[in-house]
């Protein structure tokens, strides 16, 4: 099977996309991938200075991408992370049936494409698996864990993969929520990826936020899936330098990339409760002092 596709979104940050895009291209699959590259435009006269230097640089890498191909999508209106994510992915993935997307402030190792793809290999019609991870955090619960992957009900945005058939069961107007919300059974099943969950959805819904993952998690949860994390991180974020739009100045969540490239066994595993308490804890409010609520904006 052909690999995936690589969908990578970027805005006005150009030193962070650059090196993402040239961490992509030193990946094993890159020269038998195509690459879609979606730039949002500006939402101020502020972003258009940036946002213009993103599209030169793009322009610019499409020349000499070292992938199998390079489409290039520029946005003639500002649509936000949220809606630029779910209508380029959609787009994508009813061409290809599955996709692996990556935003502009992440690294990656050289193996996380081969990675990615043998994930959706592996899983494709596993119905307990929603999607791939391709980051993990550093849990010292990791240190001594004997496989390679470990399961989730929570998905994350920092370079993730899926098939369409997931993709397209999200509700994005989440019409439920009314009865999620008088629901403690589901509130609680909810809040095992984290005890976030349903306050970011509720922010989601009555407007405060505009998240395209909180959304994509409530989904998973629905449908009672989990998302495959590697024990060793193939990716890492270096945008958290106040930097972004969605994100604050931290390393809380900092990792170290798996070095070179290395084989990684897939096997059909549940959530452990010692891994998911950790897990869990990595959203605890309580636990993160004066940054407290920053972090909803880390993973939207």
């Amino acid at each position: 099977m052909m690999p995936a596709p690589v969908v990578v979104f970027v805005y006005n940050r150009a030193d962070h996309a650059r090196i993402t895009l040239n961490c992509l291209r030193e990946n094993v699959l890159a020269d038998k991938s195509d690459l879609y590259i979606y730039c949002d435009n500006a939402k101020n006269e502020k972003a258009q200075e940036g946002v213009d230097a993103v599209r030169a640089m793009v322009d610019d890498f499409a020349k000499n991408s070292g992938f199998l191909s390079v489409t290039v999508i520029k946005a003639e209106q500002n649509k936000g992370l949220a809606a630029s994510i779910i209508g380029g992915a959609g787009e994508v993935l009813d061409k290809y049936g599955r996709i692996i997307v990556v935003e502009d402030d992440l690294t990656t190792s050289k193996d996380f494409l081969t990675y990615m793809n043998n994930a959706l290999d592996f899983y494709e019609n596993n119905e307990k698996i929603w999607s791939i991870s391709g980051y993990t955090f550093p849990l010292k619960s990791l240190r001594s864990y004997p496989h390679d992957i470990y399961m989730s009900p929570r998905g994350c945005s920092w370079g993730w993969a899926t098939w369409k058939n997931r993709f397209d069961k999200v509700d994005w107007e989440v019409s439920d929520f009314e009865e999620f919300i008088r629901d403690s059974a589901r509130i609680k099943h909810f809040n095992e990826g984290g005890p976030d969950m349903t306050d970011m959805l509720s922010r989601q819904v009555h407007g405060k936020i505009n998240s395209w993952a909180i959304r994509w998690c409530y989904q998973e949860s629905k449908e009672n899936m989990f998302t495959v994390y590697p024990k060793e991180s193939r990716v890492r974020n270096i945008g958290c330098d106040n930097s972004g739009t969605n994100c604050v100045d931290s390393n809380l969540y900092d990792t170290t990339l798996i070095s070179g490239s290395s084989s990684c066994t897939f096997e059909n595993l549940m959530p452990e409760a010692k891994i998911m308490r950790e897990f869990r804890s990595m959203y605890d409010y309580s636990r993160l002092g004066s940054i407290k609520r920053k972090w909803l904006r880390l993973f939207i």
